[in-house]
C-alpha cells in the first residue's frame, strides 16, 4: 500500500501530522511491513499558517498510482482561496484514480473543488460548513464521515480520529486498538 500525504503552504500542520502519526504506525509497528508514503506537493518546499516548514519527497508529480491520498486543512478563507487557484485543483484531481482519498478539516473543500465530493456527504470544521455545502450533496456534523471511496474528518484534532479510523479500515479494529494504546489516545466515552 502506498499513501500520499498532501501538504500546501498555510496548511494547519496537526491536520497533516494528527493523520500521519497513526498510519505511518501500521509499518513502524508491524502491521503492514509493505506500506510506504510520499509526503505530496507542487512546491519544493512547504510552511503551515505558523511558519512551520516541510520539505516533500515528491514535488508537482501525478498523484495517480497512490492507493490512499490525505489532503490537511488550513485556515478557512485560506483554503477557500485555494480552491480557485487552477493549478493546484488539476493536480488534486490526479488522484482521481486512487482507490481511497481522505481530507481534514476544511481540506474537504480541497476534494470538493476537485470535484471528489460530487453527490456525497461531508463534513469540515463548523466554522466552513457553509463553504463545504457547495461542493457537496449534504453537510454532516460528525466526527468521521465514510462514503465509501471518499472520507472526510472535521475540525483539527479530529486528524487523529481519521488516521485511527484509517488504521481500522486498512487493518482491522485489533490493529487501531493497539495503535491507538502505544499513542495514549483516549477516545470520546
Amino acid at each position: 500500500m502506498n499513501v500520499a500525504f498532501v501538504i500546501y503552504n498555510n496548511m494547519t500542520a496537526l491536520d497533516f501530522i494528527g493523520a500521519y502519526d497513526p498510519v505511518t504506525r501500521l509499518k513502524t509497528m508491524a502491521f503492514m511491513p509493505d506500506l510506504t508514503w510520499e509526503i505530496c506537493a507542487i512546491s519544493d518546499s512547504v510552511s503551515d499558517s505558523a511558519g512551520l516548514k516541510f520539505t516533500p519527497t515528491r514535488v508537482n508529480e501525478p498523484l495517480q498510482g497512490f492507493d490512499l491520498v490525505i489532503v490537511p486543512g488550513g485556515v478557512t478563507a485560506l483554503v477557500y482561496q485555494l480552491t480557485q487557484d487552477p493549478a493546484f485543483i488539476s493536480w488534486l484531481q490526479t488522484a482521481r484514480s486512487c482507490p481511497l482519498i481522505a481530507s481534514v478539516c476544511t481540506g474537504s473543500l480541497l476534494l470538493g473543488a476537485a470535484g471528489f465530493l460530487s453527490n456525497k456527504k461531508a463534513t469540515t470544521h463548523p466554522n466552513a460548513f457553509k463553504e463545504l455545502a457547495e461542493f457537496c450533496s449534504h453537510v454532516v456534523d460528525q466526527r468521521v464521515v465514510d462514503e465509501g471511496n471518499i472520507i472526510t474528518a472535521r475540525g483539527v484534532t479530529a486528524s487523529i480520529d481519521l488516521g485511527l479510523y484509517l488504521c481500522e479500515r486498512l487493518a482491522g479494529h485489533a490493529v487501531k486498538e493497539k495503535i491507538r494504546r502505544q499513542m495514549d489516545y483516549q477516545t470520546a466515552p
